[in-house]
């Protein structure tokens, strides 16, 4: 399964996820057994930290929270999302956007996502996902049966749509985002939305990725920022996470879609306007090339 992070720099409009819709970038979303193939083809060695060292610690407390949030059964969160890109013209742009997601493993999303460009909602009930434009009134489906892990590779790879906070939806946060980090940095304390955060900082071969991690026996992410260092003008996508509910605290949610009144079908791939990276924008690749 090809890297989530590197796949959101390498294509905006496959986010990561983190998190949102289409965010989440996705993504923007995530590296699970990679680390053996990018060694054989000559990429840097993946650091190991001594003990009680800061990146020890830091690799510590990103287990911590990806046992945690393996742990959710049931939670949702609000969250806003800003994706800095270049333009042809070689300025930095950014676009901001907000959105609700409630999740219930191992098979089940509703997402939501507003920004200046589109309204969109997005459901999935185990077999089908759904993708609604509200301010298109338009709508697609594709059949998806699995889980929430391989739907995010089924909408990448095969309807190239991104799935709202892949990053920090997945069933093993550790295993996905951890095998190509070759640095790791414990900076301290940070306080995201009044939360006080542990700030970690990591450094794969194509980006630096930073996370905020609530502090206390509920270790979530506040904060996820994706920085490109190999693509001109550096690119970054940041998602905050706020309003954090699990189990009882999530409201029943229903996961069917109920397509509006004289909506009109589309495929997948025809549904504008659905990505937070909109077609008028572009990332321009280092050293040349669009």
């Amino acid at each position: 399964m090809q890297s989530r992070i590197s796949t959101f720099i390498k294509d905006a409009r496959t986010w990561v996820t983190l998190l949102a819709l289409a965010a989440a970038a996705g993504a923007g979303g995530m590296w699970a057994t990679r680390t053996a193939e990018a060694n054989a083809a000559g990429a840097t060695a993946v650091a190991i930290d001594v003990e009680g060292t800061p990146g020890a610690n830091a690799r510590n407390q990103l287990k911590a929270m990806s046992d945690y949030m393996a742990g959710q059964k049931a939670f949702s969160f609000d969250y806003d999302t800003y994706l800095e890109v270049v333009s042809k013209e070689n300025q930095k742009l950014g676009l901001a956007s907000s959105g609700t997601m409630t999740v219930n493993r191992p098979d089940k999303i509703r997402a939501t996502r507003m920004g200046g460009f589109a309204n969109v909602e997005f459901v999935f009930d185990g077999k089908t996902v759904s993708m609604l434009g509200k301010n298109k009134n338009a709508y697609a489906q594709a059949a998806a049966p699995g889980t929430i892990d391989q739907l995010v590779d089924v909408m990448r790879d095969k309807y190239h749509r991104p799935v709202p906070g892949a990053d920090l939806l997945m069933s093993n946060l550790n295993d996905q985002l951890m095998p190509e980090v070759v640095d790791a940095k414990d900076l301290g304390s940070g306080v995201i939305d009044g939360v006080e955060c542990d700030h970690l900082a990591f450094r794969a071969k194509d980006v630096d990725w930073q996370i905020w991690i609530a502090q206390g026996d509920r270790p979530y992410p506040c904060r996820y920022v994706i920085t490109s260092t190999k693509v001109s003008g550096a690119p970054q996508y940041t998602i905050d996470v706020r309003t954090w509910k699990t189990g009882a605290e999530v409201a029943s949610t229903p996961f069917t879609f109920q397509a509006p009144a004289n909506a009109k079908k589309l495929n997948p791939g025809d549904l504008r306007d659905f990505d937070e990276l909109p077609a008028i924008f572009s990332i321009k690749k280092a050293h040349g090339g669009q």
